[in-house]
């Protein structure tokens, strides 16, 4: 646990006592804050106060008396579509909010670093695709690096439940939109930006918004070095804002796509090669082709990001190639699970929107495809241009027969359940061929959410290891 700074006899409020909520309030308390709390929810106050924690309505402005701040967690709107009660009441009597983003950010540092060789830094990603295996390709590299490191934020481990840094760490940190919106403190090292598409517009009150909530994070960050996406324009538009001209190599562009030559410090793949190129002169290269754990045009440009923000603290070309090729992926997204007679089986329960089933289907060769589940408003024709790898489509669950109007001339079956999907591509594929699960579909006809649908596809697969 980190504790918070800065709080010492002073009366914090907490909203929201979910993961980070919880890790909040004992952090804040750790720190010497006495501390209160609420949630909308009747019986998580009732277990919160028979957990000893002290709750206060603070949908009633008399107990805001003597309250310092409010801390608030990720999820619970503070301006779009409207301000939570509880948060428009500290508006109203002039309560800073704040979220634990923020806290982490102004008590990572500690006296004790005085006394450190090498000062603890923070790598901080955000954007709209690619932040979770971003953030943890940049935690395996340093892990495989020798160099200790921590990851948490908006996966694995809340920030306040962190360890206190020890000498030379790298805390790796995805940070989402929610995240970055509210944080009064935010001072990176390094900071991140994946890539930008329109997603939450309704909580950030458009896609200006959404992007003014991500560009905060290098805004008020003023970290040492900014590696930033350009292949849209906001990208573009944030690099050009924070250099000083095309030389400045504070500033690292990264794309999968083009050609970035004439830049300070960039990093790109083209083809399926990464090039780091430094003032003019290509520095290094990876070939990307046969890293398993990062196909796809996607996955390159997540390659690129890492390399840049890991190059950024130090580490050395070979060893961040040789960090990519022992990554398996995370869960869901694109992962290998197996294979078996020379035919690949990958876990992309995470597409589950036409863009990321997009995306994973540019991935590979001669594709087996497992879609359906509970489909989107739109169905799947815009998946049409991208199905020219695909062999035959396997469509499963509620949507699967709709799906099957909506894929011109590919062959398809509908199967219905994925015991069925599996046993059909298993006696089906052909040695060099890839089974692909990529739903573009939700999975609430069948299973409870996304992971459990690719933890079931995983099972049925390793259940045909001989």
């Amino acid at each position: 646990m980190i504790p918070v700074q800065g709080v010492q006899n002073q009366t914090i409020a907490v909203l929201g006592l979910g993961r980070s909520g919880r890790a909040t309030a004992a952090a804040l308390a750790a720190g010497g804050a006495r501390v209160v709390v609420w949630d909308d929810g009747a019986d998580i106050r009732e277990q919160a106060a028979a957990d000893g924690l002290h709750v206060l309505d603070l949908t009633r402005e008399q107990n805001w008396d003597g309250i310092s701040a409010l801390i608030t967690s990720p999820g619970i709107p503070h301006l779009y579509p409207a301000p939570h009660p509880v948060i428009a009441c500290a508006y109203a009597m002039g309560v800073p909010v704040d979220n634990d983003i923020g806290l982490f950010f102004r008590s990572f540092a500690t006296p004790e670093w005085e006394r450190f060789d090498s000062t603890p830094r923070v790598i901080a990603v955000t954007g709209s695709n690619g932040k979770s295996t971003t953030t943890a390709l940049i935690h395996h590299i340093l892990k495989e690096a020798g160099r200790p490191t921590q990851i948490g934020g908006n996966i694995g481990t809340g920030v306040l439940s962190l360890e206190p840094a020890h000498d030379g760490e790298v805390v790796v940190l995805e940070l989402s939109s929610y995240q970055t919106d509210l944080a009064r403190a935010l001072t990176p090292d390094v900071a991140v930006l994946t890539n930008m598409s329109p997603d939450h517009l309704d909580r950030h009150g458009g896609y200006g918004g959404y992007f003014a909530a991500k560009r905060r994070l290098f805004a008020e960050g003023g970290p040492d070095r900014a590696v930033i996406g350009v292949d849209e324009v906001e990208g573009r538009y944030l690099a050009d804002q924070l250099g000083m001209g095309p030389g400045d190599d504070r500033v690292i562009r990264v794309s999968s796509g083009q050609k970035l030559e004439r830049f300070g410090w960039s990093v790109f793949a083209r083809k399926g090669f990464l090039s780091e190129y430094r003032k003019g002169r290509q520095i290094a290269s990876i070939d990307l082709r046969e890293v398993t754990g990062l196909p796809g045009a996607h996955n390159h440009q997540n390659a690129c990001a890492a390399y840049a923000a890991t190059r950024a603290i130090g580490l050395a070309p070979r060893e961040i190639e040789s960090a990519f090729h022992s990554f398996q992926g995370l869960p869901h997204r694109s992962q290998t699970v197996a294979e078996i007679g020379g035919v690949r089986w990958v876990n992309d329960s995470k597409a589950t929107n036409v863009d990321a089933a997009a995306k994973a289907l540019t991935a590979f060769k001669r594709i087996r495809w497992i879609a359906g589940g509970l489909g989107k408003e739109g169905g799947i024709a815009d998946l049409q241009p991208y199905l020219g790898e695909v062999v035959k489509a396997y469509l499963i669950g509620h949507s699967g027969r709709d799906f099957a109007l909506q894929i011109g001339q590919t062959a398809y079956e509908v199967v219905e359940t994925m015991d069925q999907a599996v046993a059909r591509a298993a006696a089906e594929a052909q040695p060099g061929e890839t089974v692909l699960l990529a739903p573009a579909a939700a999975s609430f006809d069948q299973y409870p959410n996304f992971e459990k649908r690719g933890e079931h596809f995983t099972a049925l697969v390793q259940a045909l290891q001989p």
